[in-house]
């Protein structure tokens, strides 16, 4: 989702090497946009980082809200493709051959793969990249964010949700008697203490887990099977509660519980990195509300929704597509109409970051359709923000690599 994912969480911790957020990071200028965007391409801002991801939830998102994707979007996608199967964040030579040096890493490729699957008519490119998925799976059963790496909550979950998207059965798919869902159940908080039923992103180098607000919500919805649009589920009469997780489902009520307790006070979740004020986490506040609607209780969730739809417009607007994609991931979840999303036509803004879609560029011709509006300065909430003020990681709800590993303590 998601989200979240981003190779430029691993740039900004090589920039930074781990120091405290300062004034001068805090208050550094908006980035500019790329000067020779490629075409297709949804946002402006430079894609380095964040490219495949923001794509593939802008396409993933569009076709939630029944609108069929511009052909030039969707082959700028299939056109990131590695011969392997593999999605790196952004390669600005697509027709070069992938090598060793290409950084490839599982979350991108499984975001893909879940918007792909969408669409439909891509099935040699899915098939090619769950194959490098299952390459890479690790010993434990899930996944880290690159080959080889320690798996994380967040990894493995939009894997199950790219498995689930493209038909299979992520409990068949295992690596040395290990399923991905066996992986979350190694990160699921007991009942007992601090962050009780919540997810740690990773154990830290103790092997001890910290409570992480971002990575429960991935690993709810992925320990449900499914994938970044989670699904509207019939409601839950009772509120759930912590108990003993002896399987995926229970340790996903688990975490759902704990998420209701993060939200009921403000109706937010919040993020902060060193040095820096609590601040509201739109994204991953997002990503809850469909973690709790997957999981029955998306009544419960109203209140953050309502937060979301009443607080997210600044936000959506500077952060760009990746932001819209997430609000109307939310909205389609709980079964809110995101072309009618506090006053906001969600549906309409994602779409004036990119080529306009195939339906409204015939309508266009036509006269019986708006025109999309000018793409927004600003690419998505995964771009180069990492690199020009990483404390607004924060705010845009792509925290989770740098909170999981700062061994911080959500409330």
């Amino acid at each position: 989702m998601i989200v979240r994912r981003s190779a430029a969480v691993l740039a900004a911790i090589a920039v930074l090497g781990g120091a405290p957020a300062t004034a001068a990071t805090a208050t550094a200028p908006s980035p500019s946009a790329s000067p020779s965007l490629p075409h297709g391409l949804y946002g402006t801002a430079d894609p380095t980082y964040d490219g495949v991801w923001r794509q593939s939830l802008a396409l993933f998102a569009q076709h939630t809200a029944g609108v069929r994707p511009a052909a030039a979007a969707v082959d700028w996608l299939t056109g990131q493709q590695c011969d392997n199967g593999a999605f790196a964040p952004y390669r600005a030579q697509p027709t070069a051959k992938c090598d060793a040096k290409t950084p490839v890493d599982t979350n991108n490729t499984a975001a893909a793969v879940q918007a792909l699957a969408a669409l439909g008519g891509h099935g040699s490119a899915t098939g090619k990249a769950l194959t490098w998925l299952e390459s890479v799976q690790n010993k434990d059963g899930g996944w880290g964010y690159t080959a080889g790496g320690a798996s994380d909550a967040n990894s493995t979950s939009v894997v199950i949700g790219a498995l689930s998207a493209a038909g299979q059965r992520p409990e068949d798919v295992r690596k040395d008697g290990k399923s991905p869902y066996d992986a979350l159940l190694k990160l699921a908080l007991p009942c007992g203490g601090d962050g009780a039923g919540a997810f740690a992103y990773q154990p830290d180098d103790k092997g001890a887990l910290t409570a992480n607000a971002d990575a429960t919500a991935a690993a709810v919805t992925g320990a449900l099977g499914k994938g970044l649009a989670g699904e509207k589920a019939p409601a839950e009469g009772t509120a759930p509660a912590c108990g003993k997780a002896t399987d995926a489902r229970q340790a996903a009520h688990n975490g759902a519980a704990y998420l209701l307790k993060a939200l009921a006070k403000d109706q937010h979740l919040i993020s902060a990195l060193p040095g820096a004020k609590d601040q509201p986490d739109f994204g991953n506040t997002a990503d809850a509300v469909v973690a709790l609607a997957t999981i029955g209780q998306g009544e419960r969730a109203a209140g953050a929704l309502h937060w979301l739809e009443t607080h997210s417009g600044p936000w959506a607007r500077q952060s760009g597509p990746a932001a819209y994609a997430q609000l109307i991931l939310a909205a389609h979840a709980t079964g809110t109409d995101p072309r009618h999303f506090g006053g906001s036509d969600l549906v309409t803004a994602l779409n004036a970051t990119g080529p306009a879609p195939q339906a409204a560029a015939t309508a266009q011709k036509t006269g019986k359709t708006e025109k999309s509006g000018k793409k927004t300065d600003s690419g998505s909430g995964f771009g180069v923000w990492w690199i020009v003020g990483v404390f607004l990681v924060a705010g845009i709800g792509i925290g989770f690599l740098l909170s999981g590993r700062g061994k911080r303590q959500q409330p």
